[in-house]
């Protein structure tokens, strides 16, 4: 009996013992889940910032280069006008614009090469490079463009930097002007309203500056000899006519740049060859169209006295900077918007107008004032986001709301 009741007391039932093992393993199971989903979600959260701190470093990154390319254009844009203007006026020998067209060309054939061949590899650079078909299709922007090169010098021969600052922004109204005719782009009421703004800050700027030259020339209370004043109003017509010239430039090559932004936008549609391609295939042709114009135009000064006559150090700034331009409006299309771009326009108009202050001898009226700023707002009221209306929706009724 006592060894029946010890063995009793000191044995378990096995049903019990059972649920006892199934519980404890339950709570180690548990307590192991528990473990990996906190083991799990530590890493998950890990994940998360790292992903967080990545992004964050893209997107400064992206930032630096956005602003520093915009500044880069606003330099460009000033900076090129500027050094132009001064290469124009200085004393000495002049050299040869034709020529400085040619080198700026030859040098930004040579960038987009080096840029194409280190993406694609040489062989397949040449070989999309060099098809007929397409290179005959760019020909026609590329004489464009070296026309439009050789009118700008004649423009900045004639016009000081301000002046040629704010009418050459009449390439935003022949743009939209070709954008509709080759392209049936259909601009707003807003748009239009912001090209007639544009056409008329050019007109005020253009009118009044030469009113403002022959105002100058021309002082009632002055009591000069009449040889004189023979002399000022010669000099006031050849001025005025030099004024003249210039504007007819900008305006001609205000015209060959919208027809040529809008053709090779028509041809870079639905084209899968890369852009670095596309330059490469129009800097062929304008290298060649180029160097005739040199001997068309300067072939008898070049036999003479060579193709470097009269360069020096800031001529081949002015070659170095208008040919890195490209590059530089291109990082600008890549990495900012179309806001950014006419800020920079714009910033660069007035930046234009203080440094000729200063340096030119460059007197701004409040006619010009006038003119600049209705400029200045017509390129920002063309680039400013359109709100769309909302069509509100219509519900058809139901039954129940008929019977109401």
């Amino acid at each position: 009996m006592m060894e029946t009741s010890d063995h009793t007391a000191t044995s378990e039932d096995p049903f019990l013992a059972r649920k006892r093992i199934s519980g404890t393993t339950t709570k180690r199971s548990t307590a192991g889940h528990l473990r990996l989903d906190d083991e799990s979600g530590s890493q998950s959260n890990a994940s998360l910032r790292t992903k967080r701190k990545r992004k964050a470093a893209a997107s400064a990154t992206t930032n630096c280069i956005k602003y520093g390319a915009l500044f880069l254009l606003v330099g460009q844009m000033v900076g090129l006008v500027l050094l132009m203007r001064y290469t124009r006026t200085q004393q000495g020998q002049m050299y040869l614009a034709s020529t400085a067209v040619f080198f700026m060309e030859l040098l930004k054939l040579v960038i987009c090469v080096i840029i194409a061949v280190y993406q694609i590899g040489w062989k397949e650079s040449w070989r999309q490079s060099l098809v007929p078909v397409e290179l005959l299709k760019l020909c026609v922007p590329s004489f464009l463009y070296t026309i439009q090169n050789n009118l700008l010098y004649l423009a900045l021969s004639h016009l000081d930097a301000a002046t040629y600052q704010v009418c050459y922004q009449l390439k935003i109204l022949t743009t939209a002007i070709f954008s509709v005719v080759l392209l049936q782009r259909r601009f707003s009421a807003q748009k239009w309203l912001s090209l007639v703004l544009l056409m008329v800050g050019v007109i005020v700027v253009q009118f009044q500056s030469s009113s403002d030259t022959d105002s100058d020339h021309h002082h009632p209370e002055d009591a000069l000899p009449q040889h004189k004043n023979g002399l000022d109003a010669a000099d006031t017509t050849t001025h005025t006519s030099e004024r003249f010239i210039g504007f007819v430039a900008v305006l001609c090559a205000a015209c060959t740049s919208g027809f040529s932004g809008v053709y090779f936008e028509k041809i870079l549609k639905g084209s899968t060859t890369s852009l670095w391609i596309r330059n490469v295939q129009m800097g062929l042709p304008s290298v060649l169209v180029a160097f005739a114009t040199v001997l068309l135009k300067d072939g008898a000064s070049v036999r003479t006295q060579g193709l470097l006559q009269g360069y020096n150090g800031t001529v081949w700034t002015v070659i170095w900077v208008q040919a890195l331009g490209g590059l530089i409006v291109a990082t600008v299309v890549k990495y900012a918007d179309n806001v950014l771009k006419v800020f920079a326009a714009s910033f660069s108009i007035v930046l234009s107008s203080v440094i000729s202050a200063i340096l030119f001898d460059f007197h701004p009226t409040s006619s010009f004032v006038m003119g600049a700023s209705l400029v200045i707002l017509a390129t920002i009221l063309y680039a400013a986001p359109e709100k769309k209306r909302r069509k509100k929706t219509i519900l058809p009724l139901t039954s129940a709301s008929r019977k109401r």
